[in-house]
């Protein structure tokens, strides 16, 4: 697929998550899909496959809000890259509010999502959330 193409899937995804819809990302991820935290904190590391990604890292950390939603404020894309910056509006289980900014780097291949690199205020993230543990850990 071209720059274009992706960057209309990574628009499509956020469009869908802004209206609550946090299926749309899941749904566009490949079956050898890598979520990466980067960095020296708690979720630090590679998440892989979709599988994983889905059962150890996404319904832990989605059962720790009554209300997410992601907005994009802009989307670039080169070759298999888009990178997004986006805004997450949540509220915890504990009634505390969650407003994250990221910066996404997404690698898509054959219109799927490859490869997510998330950077984060990772203090936000320590503070209100609870640690995800993988298993094994």
């Amino acid at each position: 697929m071209s720059a274009a193409e992706n960057k209309k899937l990574i628009e499509h995804i956020f469009d869908q998550m802004a209206q609550g819809n946090t299926q749309a990302m899941t749904a566009a991820m490949a079956d050898d899909f890598r979520w990466i935290f980067p960095g020296n904190w708690s979720w630090s590391g590679s998440w892989e496959p979709k599988t994983v990604v889905l059962k150890e890292l996404l319904r832990p950390l989605m059962t720790q809000f009554t209300e997410y939603r992601s907005t994009a404020d802009f989307i670039i894309a080169e070759d298999d890259r888009v990178v997004a910056q986006v805004r997450g509006h949540g509220i915890t289980t504990r009634g505390e509010p969650y407003e994250q900014t990221y910066c996404m780097i997404f690698r898509l291949t054959n219109g799927q999502l490859t490869e997510l690199i998330e950077h984060c205020d990772t203090a936000l993230v320590e503070r209100v959330l609870e640690p995800i543990e993988r298993d094994g850990n």
